[in-house]
């Protein structure tokens, strides 16, 4: 039975991304070593980071004075560099989920914090809208996609200060004006490689203003200076990225992974929708293309986990919704097919038909 991946993350890749990258680990580049078990030093190996950094740059139309470096730690990890490295007096952070909170959390250990606006009584099933940024504030966060909620941010803010943004759930999906930004970052397991590598795009003129001491392997410029080098990388991971980096673009590039996001969102989202048994669980305007939640209607509570094994049994895989939330939820990731999201529609009509 062919299995339909919808996990949060660590996600689905594409095909040729998996069996590429299987390849190097047997032998990379012919030289009779593992990809696995080369010195990230070796001569083989700096052609992929610098190849990955151009084709980010490529993708994302980077504009010139920016940097991409790739990282271990997680986007948690940012949590703590953003603020270290750029927080100086005072920072704006938009709380709209679990991750903008815990990010939110950690910035209020390097100085002070302005919560501008959160949708945390309402579990966070919407954008906050109308609310407004100090104008003496160092940066604004945001989280442009919420994984737990199945909320998106999906156009760049036009505000009156510099960002900072976490899109580890949705970069590379969509077009972005880079130049808005000092600082863009993404855990890469959901949207763009295998979990153990982060890719962080920042603004070389933005750092070295804080006057705090930073240590070494938290301070953004020793890894700016080094191209990612200063200490071992994670190797593998790293090349996972580029062949993925070299799909998107083969497939057309972003505007392609957007329209692609969008198709499967107006799918998935019209038959939840259209289905008596179930609903969507946020605003319809910030409903996300990348992780779409839906729960049972009330009057069918009793029919959730009987769905969801009916589902798995069709092959669906990661479809069971964050514990937060509960129901569903369908991670449609770049690699996510029209065929994988029309199967869960198949399946979500057959369960309604047979109840």
């Amino acid at each position: 039975m062919k299995k339909y991946n919808f996990n949060a993350g660590p996600s689905m890749l594409p095909r040729e991304v998996i069996e590429n990258t299987a390849k190097q680990i047997l032998d990379f580049n012919g030289s009779g070593l593992s990809l696995a078990e080369i010195s990230h030093r070796a001569k083989d190996f700096q052609p992929v980071v610098d190849e990955a950094e151009a084709l980010v740059k490529e993708l994302l139309d980077l504009p010139e004075g920016y940097k991409t470096i790739f990282l271990g730690g997680g986007a948690s990890l940012q949590f703590c560099m953003v603020p270290y490295n750029l927080l100086i007096k005072k920072a704006a952070y938009l709380n709209t989920g679990t991750w903008a909170k815990k990010a939110l959390k950690e910035a209020k250990l390097f100085g002070e914090v302005v919560e501008v606006a959160s949708s945390a009584a309402d579990n966070f099933t919407y954008i906050p809208k109308g609310w407004t940024v100090p104008e003496d504030v160092d940066y604004l966060h945001i989280t442009t996609n919420n994984t737990i909620y199945g909320t998106e941010m999906r156009k760049d803010l036009d505000v009156n200060v510099r960002q900072v943004a976490d899109m580890s759930s949705d970069i590379f999906s969509r077009p972005v004006d880079v130049s808005k930004y000092d600082i863009i970052y993404a855990g890469a397991q959901k949207n763009l490689s295998m979990a153990g590598v982060t890719i962080v795009i920042v603004r070389e003129d933005a750092l070295g203003k804080a006057e705090r001491p930073i240590p070494t392997m938290l301070d953004y410029r020793t890894h700016t200076e080094k191209g990612s080098m200063f200490n071992t990388p994670p190797v593998v991971p790293i090349y996972t990225a580029l062949e993925n980096l070299r799909w998107i673009k083969a497939q057309g590039g972003v505007k392609e992974m957007d329209r692609r996001a969008l198709q499967r969102a107006d799918m998935l989202y019209s038959e939840i929708d259209r289905n008596k048994l179930f609903k969507g669980t946020v605003a319809e305007e910030d409903r996300s293309v990348m992780n779409i939640c839906f729960v049972m209607n009330e009057e069918y509570a009793e029919l959730e986990k009987p769905f969801f094994e009916f589902a798995t049994s069709k092959g669906m895989v990661g479809i069971k919704g964050h514990r937060s939330v509960g129901g569903f939820r369908a991670s449609c990731y770049n690699a996510q097919t029209v065929e994988g999201v029309q199967a869960l529609i198949d399946a979500m009509k057959e369960f309604e038909a047979n109840h």
